[in-house]
């Protein structure tokens, strides 16, 4: 094991000071590992220290944020003080610490947060770390063009119909929190996407990500933060991320300044490899994405190619702005809330309104794939809700029997 490997590590994974001395030379997993997964304990030494913590792409402090800023979002909580304890060594300064902790509780929730603090205030005892102060600074100053725009933007769609929300988003998250002088722009835009790839966010990375570029991070260290990320947050999550990415990179590419693409079409190509595995919490049974698209404001369209095996669906959900649905394939099922479950067959093309509690999926007998196209708002195209349950599935003896044959 590589001398920077050991010398990073060593706070890394140990739940004690006692089972880090227990820890044999040369290894860097807790003893427990070897006994009940020799394998993960190879893998933790060999790859994840050995290999993907020395890569050159994200230097060791930026790994750090994108680390904590993972663990905290997904409610890691368990590891988040060792990863504290080695943000320190990486050159996080305690201030950023906690401010990595306060940004987050708007993007993951108040639980997470308080839970982080509890566990980095245990770190910040042993290591006699004083109390943060509650430095004052000058507020950090903000693109006003692209501010005024995003604010229109929040007044005009949730204003109407969520106005508490688009008064805080404005006035605070945006107008206090992003400003605040503790974090660079850079580097809450890095905890950001972090946090938003480790919790399967994707529809809402294309603003952050660009918002990111443009504050200061590079394309190489944009795409270094989901291959590190496939080690903390799950392959799944990772390449969930993969065709927002790129779709950024590209839409960045053809508007840049004396590109002479800025209005010429794109083709993205299609990828197999990128396909992505329906996310358990938002779907029922086997589900498919692919061909996941997202374009560049000023437009907002974006959406996928989406394959159901017999018995899928997705959960209840609402798009800020609505959903078409076009079915290639097979035979599927559409409700929305409060009426009957729909067929749908190859051509069909269903459309959706605006905040309509609805779920679609295949027949019971039958597969389904449809391409789903819906505008982003404010960054986000769905926001998820409950699953649809077997009886509500089932709900409709006459949907039940047309798909069969």
């Amino acid at each position: 094991m590589k001398k920077l490997a050991a010398s990073l590590v060593i706070s890394s994974l140990a739940a004690s000071a006692g089972e880090a001395q227990e820890r044999p030379a040369g290894r860097i997993a807790p003893p427990d590992v070897y006994v009940v997964a020799p394998g993960l304990g190879d893998y933790t030494d060999e790859l994840l220290f050995g290999d993907v913590w020395l890569r050159d792409e994200l230097k060791p402090r930026d790994r750090s944020i994108v680390t904590v800023s993972a663990l905290i979002a997904s409610g890691r909580i368990a590891q988040v003080g060792g990863h504290v304890g080695r943000a320190l060594d990486n050159g996080v300064i305690p201030s950023e610490i906690g401010e990595i902790i306060t940004h987050l509780a708007f993007y993951s929730g108040w639980p997470n947060a308080i839970s982080a603090v509890n566990a980095t205030k245990e770190v910040f005892d042993k290591r006699g770390i004083e109390p943060v102060a509650a430095e004052a600074g000058q507020p950090l100053e903000l693109d006003p063009a692209s501010e005024a725009a995003r604010a229109a933007s929040v007044d005009t769609s949730t204003g109407p119909v969520v106005p508490g929300l688009a008064e805080y988003t404005n006035r605070v998250l945006f107008g206090e929190l992003w400003r605040r002088p503790q974090l660079s722009a850079r580097d809450r835009s890095l905890v950001t996407i972090a946090g938003l790839i480790a919790t399967g966010k994707a529809e809402q990375l294309p603003f952050h990500l660009s918002r990111g570029m443009d504050n200061g991070l590079t394309r190489t260290e944009v795409a270094e933060v989901p291959t590190h990320l496939a080690y903390y947050a799950g392959w799944p999550n990772a390449m969930s991320a993969v065709p927002v990415l790129r779709g950024v990179f590209e839409a960045r590419k053809a508007a840049a300044p004396g590109d002479a693409g800025a209005d010429a079409l794109s083709v993205q190509k299609h990828d197999p490899e990128a396909a992505a595995t329906g996310s358990p919490e938002n779907f029922t049974g086997s589900v498919r994405v692919e061909s996941r698209f997202q374009t560049e404001e000023p437009a907002r369209v974006g959406g996928a190619t989406v394959s159901f095996e017999p018995g899928a669906r997705t959960a209840w959900h609402t798009h800020p702005l609505g959903q078409t649905l076009i079915v290639t394939s097979g035979c599927g099922w559409v409700q929305s809330e409060g009426g009957p479950i729909e067929e749908v067959r190859p051509g069909d093309v269903v459309n959706i309104p605006p905040n309509v509690r609805h779920w679609h999926g295949a027949s019971k007998g039958a597969s389904m794939t449809h391409v789903a196209v819906a505008e982003s708002l404010n960054g986000s195209a769905v926001t998820w809700m409950e699953q649809v349950t077997d009886d509500q599935y089932a709900r409709g003896p006459e949907a039940a029997d047309q798909c069969r044959g």
